[in-house]
């Protein structure tokens, strides 16, 4: 085999550890929840030491003006620190988040201890407090992690097959060998855009993120492939805006979309369907739009696998700031994902 990059993929011997960005603290949604988080323990906490609703809520007020720009600044410090703690091995990140914690219960302590508001400031507590909470968030955001990082090379080989079904692979060599006698240089051209697919899939299988650039080739090479196969019945238009495409996607995210357009659009009609695939930037948005129109008396709902998959790795990936919706209106079908303009950290891409 010319290239052998496909099985070597296969080979996880030689899959290098990716790092486990564990606190990307960075994202709007994880620094609402931390501050949720820790809100809620320290309120069940004081209950103990309030002998009414009053005083209770006396004492979560006082104590939240320290607790939240400590926890704040947790949070700031793990985002800024995030690319070099991912380079350690685990221990050494939980470590470096509990004693974090700890520094910041101390800040906490010293924050109120400075109003005036102890007549003995209860430093131990207050640092042992920040540690024990610190030890929850980074639990919390290094199973967020897990989550978002295929644990090995069998999974993510997993995880290609649902994207890219065995029956399309066999339609594609099925289309090439009718074609060898035919229209030889068009066999060729098929195998290539295989060969070219794959090779796209397979790379780069310790990322956990892609970019909206790849992920449009990625989705033109299936296209293309498909134009073979079902000629004038398939009507693609492309309409993409180069500004957008650095934005983060999840690996293989666009190809089971226009595969469900081809699916449920393509292939049910004798006259095909027309399929558009669209990127624009929306302030800091970018907005990937694949439409299609489907047949009378098509469009009825599946079991949402799939659709439920790209919803779940977008959110693993951006959290609150993605979003992923479809929408069936006037025999028009709509996917639309929406992701914030925010490129793959360097060291993430090289690794």
């Amino acid at each position: 085999m010319k290239d052998p990059q496909i099985l070597s993929t296969l080979d996880e011997r030689k899959v290098p550890r990716a790092p486990q960005w564990v606190f990307d603290a960075c994202q709007a949604g994880v620094v609402l929840r931390a501050v949720l988080y820790v809100e809620a323990v320290l309120a069940v906490g004081l209950m103990f030491a309030a002998d009414s609703v009053a005083e209770w809520g006396a004492h979560v007020a006082l104590v939240t003006g320290g607790a939240m720009p400590a926890t704040l600044l947790w949070l700031v410090a793990a985002c800024g620190l995030k690319v070099p703690l991912a380079r350690l091995p685990w221990a050494a990140q939980a470590v470096a988040g509990v004693v974090m914690g700890a520094l910041a219960g101390l800040a906490a302590c010293g924050a109120l201890a400075g109003l005036g508001l102890f007549s003995a400031a209860p430093w131990l507590a207050s640092t042992c407090a920040g540690a024990l909470l610190a030890a929850g968030l980074v639990a919390g955001l290094r199973w967020r992690a897990r989550g978002n990082t295929p644990a090995t090379t069998s999974a993510r080989l997993s995880e290609l097959q649902a994207r890219i079904r065995p029956h399309f692979l066999f339609n594609t060599l099925n289309s090439a060998i009718a074609l060898v006698r035919e229209d030889p240089a068009k066999a060729q051209t098929i195998l290539e855009d295989l060969s070219d697919l794959f090779r796209q899939a397979l790379a780069e299988h310790n990322d956990i993120s892609s970019t909206v650039g790849e992920e449009i080739e990625l989705a033109r090479r299936y296209l293309e492939i498909e134009q073979v196969r079902f000629g004038q019945r398939l009507r693609v238009q492309w309409a993409l805006d180069a500004r957008v495409n650095a934005a983060c996607l999840p690996p293989l995210i666009l190809q089971p979309l226009v595969e469900n357009a081809i699916k449920h659009g393509v292939e049910p009609s004798a006259e095909g369907a027309q399929l558009r695939v669209s990127a624009r930037l929306r302030q800091q948005t970018a907005v990937i739009l694949v439409t299609n129109t489907v047949p009378t008396g098509q469009g009825s709902r599946g079991h949402g696998i799939a659709l439920n998959n790209v919803r779940d790795r977008l959110r693993l990936l951006h959290d609150l700031q993605g979003s992923f919706r479809t929408v069936l209106r006037n025999g028009i079908y709509q996917a639309r994902i929406e992701v914030p303009i925010r490129a793959r950290p360097e060291s993430e891409a090289t690794e």
